[in-house]
């Protein structure tokens, strides 16, 4: 590609970009567009860590993921501070038994691994590794990916392995600042180990994600249509679905290496936990119908899979709540 066109394409993005800081747009609801069941298309990331935040029965919910709405496609992040709770002792019995009931269903999963991992705080390392070097720290996560990686290469029911999440968004979560060339460590490890294509994932309105597009075989991008800040609150992004494309055209990223890794499907949390949000604040960003706008626009970028954002939300309302985002769910499956 030309040097002028890489730089008109930026100028572009720019603009956009600056609109967006100055345009604050509410949702309207689409309640009555039809979203047609693809389960190819759509799967969703599952946490047990914020299942069991939120005062789930994170097994009841998985259980539920796997046979009620019939999910076969799931992005699970191992949690470092869960599968070795103590230094060099390895625990993966919840993971082992999650990966083995999904593989019985015909599950096809994107295993997560590494230091920083979705939800709050992003990163998740063992307590015990408090007050060690930044140094130690990564020399540790290395021999827990080592450790994850040779566990699972054999299962037939992994299709990827994406390493980190977002390794680098320094604006958000309680993290040191991200470290490219050890990151490169990390993904040369993994593909070291395993054959499978390694997943980097990168945010959809923060970055033009030339770093991400330099390792891999997959990108993955994140996918957020209103948020809220402090200066502005809640704000629509004026973007069209094809700027996703663009941006990966621009970093060079091919059509059939292109998905979604985190497609918003729960309401955005100024502050509290999302259990707490009324349903007028979360009608906010995320009612049923931006839920069924969120879908279509996701299809609309022509990326070749989407991962929702929200699932244990969507439970968490179906037992306490409003059973209309779970069933809503059911017909997606």
């Amino acid at each position: 590609m030309k040097l002028h066109t890489k730089i008109f394409g930026l100028i572009l993005i720019v603009l956009l970009l600056s609109l967006i800081l100055f345009m604050k747009i509410f949702h309207q609801d689409n309640n009555d567009m039809v979203i047609a069941r693809n389960p190819d298309f759509f799967g969703v990331t599952f946490s047990k860590k914020y299942a069991a935040e939120i005062g789930l029965d994170w097994h009841e919910v998985y259980l539920a993921i796997l046979d009620d709405l019939k999910v076969k496609n799931i992005r699970l992040p191992i949690y470092w501070d869960e599968i070795e709770p103590v230094k060099d002792a390895f625990d993966y019995s919840d993971y082992d038994s999650m990966i083995s009931e999904g593989a019985k269903r015909k599950v096809n999963f994107i295993i997560n691994i590494g230091w920083r991992l979705p939800r709050w705080p992003e990163c998740h390392a063992p307590a015990w590794t408090n007050g060690d070097s930044i140094s130690t720290i990564q020399e540790r996560d290395l021999n827990m990916l080592a450790k994850t990686v040779n566990r699972y290469k054999d299962n037939p029911a992994i299709l990827y392995w994406q390493v980190e999440n977002e390794p680098f968004v320094d604006v958000f979560g309680i993290c040191p600042k991200s470290d490219e060339a050890f990151f490169a460590k990390e993904v040369a490890l993994v593909q070291s180990l395993d054959k499978r294509p390694v997943i980097v994932s990168g945010p959809g309105e923060l970055n033009m994600w030339r770093k991400e597009s330099k390792y891999g075989d997959i990108f993955g991008t994140t996918l957020y249509r209103v948020v809220w800040n402090k200066f502005t609150g809640y704000v629509r992004y004026p973007i069209p679905s094809w700027f996703y494309g663009f941006k990966a055209w621009l970093a060079g990223i091919p059509k059939d290496k292109r998905i979604i890794a985190e497609l918003q499907a729960e309401p955005w949390v100024p502050q509290g936990k999302i259990i707490y949000l009324s349903s007028t604040e979360a009608n906010y960003s995320f009612s049923l119908g931006q839920f069924k706008s969120n879908l279509q626009y996701a299809l609309d970028t022509k990326f070749k899979k989407a991962y929702l954002w929200g699932v244990e939300w969507w439970y968490w309302q179906y037992k306490y709540g409003d059973k209309s985002f779970w069933e809503f769910a059911r017909t997606l499956f």
